[in-house]
């Protein structure tokens, strides 16, 4: 059995559970912050070091790779040694690696040093989860889950944020340097409150295979995800590693369905709710992701709004997440995760329908009502579902459980990126293709961006309306996958137990 015990000075256990959250949101925000932060740093970093396009590149997507490929790695390890010593160290991982891409002298360690941040987030990700179901007892978490997931998201939406205010006084290692208190106020928190938890005395086996599988599976499918949003579907760049990581994934599933201790336990597996959020997650960031970077396309590349400008216009989106996420513990009580799923996913769909029918003479208030109404599903949909997977874990396999539910996230954020972006494209470049200039000039990589700045002005108003045309066919999809993530949540969350309801009914406060 796993038992928790405390250390530090005595303190009131709310205020200890209250301390605990705090530092685990504090925890999400980081990472989530260091998603989007670095995007607005990337044409000082070029002009600084002297970095290339396919650098320039590596420094986004390395992180990206690093968090995906170790997820569930990171999970097991969790539940084999103690949440909460794995966690620590990898927010020590972290805030190293940060220190080292603020001080890297040239692209190369720059890179280096993200992958570096990626490995600490890959454990910050996996076991933010576990550790908060090891500090509340289940009657108290959906309160939890709210706050963690309503600081955390904000973390995303702030980066550009904060990275422009930051670029506006100083450099762009300011960027980076930025991480290391929050960092360190988060490990002092951690190590004070949050309950130690003795590891099991006789711990699973590690899944050797699984695990080399799982990640070689999963960093070959991001790494084609990633070099989509660049070169669609290049053969050698971007399909061969979708292949090969999809065949490596389809072993990884066979493997785990006949070893006898699995990396992704079949109390987990088992877990039809625990599947169906999973489903959700990835539908619902596909959706998220793509249009969030289509949006950003419409306003910094065809209207020319600054990294700031946009950053900001992100509030009216960050304010109803956090205000509906908050509410979150409030909500379970009154409403079953059926409905509070179904009404975030069909809130999202929604709220991106109104954003896809934007045009570059709409007034932004017709924007403004779709951020709101997005954010406020997402604010519903982030807590409603990650506290349905969770309930019902067991402790000593909620590390690994939270890293399938993270990398499902993960996933879905770079499959929005590229499916997405592959699919406005196609839909740019075919109209491009039947205007009078496509013959004569065919359609570039920039005007599928909106960037029109090489085109001549005499093909500009072409240009913009293939891009408008891509930029309506992305949206939908972001639609039409919500709209499956509705349908999901119909399916998966059909009927809660008596127990479940029960447990819900009288969740007390924090």
């Amino acid at each position: 059995m796993m038992s928790p015990t405390h250390s530090g000075p005595t303190i009131d256990a709310r205020q200890r559970r209250r301390i605990a959250l705090l530092a685990l949101c504090l925890a999400g925000f980081v990472i989530q912050l260091d998603v989007t932060i670095v995007n607005v740093a990337l044409p000082t970093i070029q002009h600084e070091l002297r970095a290339a396009p396919g650098a320039l590149e590596w420094i986004i997507s390395g992180y990206a790779l690093g968090l995906a490929a170790l997820i569930p790695l990171m999970g097991a390890l969790g539940d084999r040694l103690g949440h909460r010593p794995v966690l620590l160290g990898g927010l020590v991982v972290f805030g190293l690696c940060s220190a080292a891409a603020a001080l890297a002298p040239h692209p190369a360690a720059l890179v280096g040093a993200r992958v570096g941040q990626g490995v600490g987030g890959a454990a910050i990700l996996a076991l933010t989860l576990a550790v908060l179901a090891d500090t509340y007892p289940p009657q108290q978490r959906g309160h939890a889950i709210g706050w963690w997931a309503a600081i955390g998201g904000i973390g995303f939406g702030a980066g550009p944020i904060v990275g422009g205010l930051l670029l506006s006084f100083s450099g762009w290692s300011t960027i980076f340097w930025v991480n290391l208190p929050i960092i360190v106020v988060t490990v002092a928190l951690i190590a004070l409150t949050v309950p130690r938890v003795a590891a099991t005395t006789q711990p699973r086996p590690l899944d050797v295979p699984g695990v080399l599988l799982a990640s070689a599976g999963l960093a070959s499918v991001t790494f084609g995800l990633i070099t989509a949003t660049d070169t669609p579907w290049d053969p050698a760049r971007t399909l061969v590693p979708l292949i090969v990581g999809g065949l490596v994934l389809t072993a990884f599933a066979q493997w785990q369905r006949h070893t006898s201790e699995p990396l992704v336990p079949r109390a987990v597996r088992g877990n039809s709710a625990f599947i169906g959020a999973c489903a959700i997650y990835f539908t619902s960031y596909v959706a998220f992701s793509g249009t969030l970077y289509y949006v950003t396309l419409m306003f910094q590349n065809l209207l020319g709004w600054s990294a700031l400008h946009t950053g900001l216009s992100w509030l009216l989106m960050n304010a109803p997440f956090l205000v509906a996420a908050q509410m979150a513990g409030k909500v379970s009580q009154r409403f079953t995760p059926r409905a509070i799923v179904t009404t975030g996913c069909a809130a999202g769909a929604l709220g991106v329908a109104a954003l896809s029918i934007l045009t570059p003479t709409t007034p932004f208030v017709a924007a403004g009502m779709g951020y709101l109404v997005t954010g406020a599903g997402f604010g519903l949909l982030v807590p409603g579902i990650t506290h349905v997977a969770m309930r019902d874990i067991p402790g000593p396999v909620a590390g690994a459980a939270s890293a399938v539910l993270n990398s499902s996230r993960q996933l879905g954020t770079a499959a929005g990126l590229a499916l997405v972006g592959a699919i406005g494209a196609a839909a740019t470049h075919h109209t491009w293709a039947g205007s009078r200039f496509g013959r004569m000039h065919p359609a570039s990589g920039s005007i599928a961006t909106g960037n029109l700045r090489g085109v001549p002005s005499y093909m500009e108003t072409t240009a913009r309306s293939a891009f408008e045309v891509g930029y309506h066919v992305a949206l939908g999809v972001c639609v039409a996958s919500f709209l499956v993530a509705v349908w999901i949540s119909l399916q998966a969350f059909k009927r809660p137990t008596a127990a479940t309801g029960a447990a819900e009914a009288a969740e007390p406060r924090l």
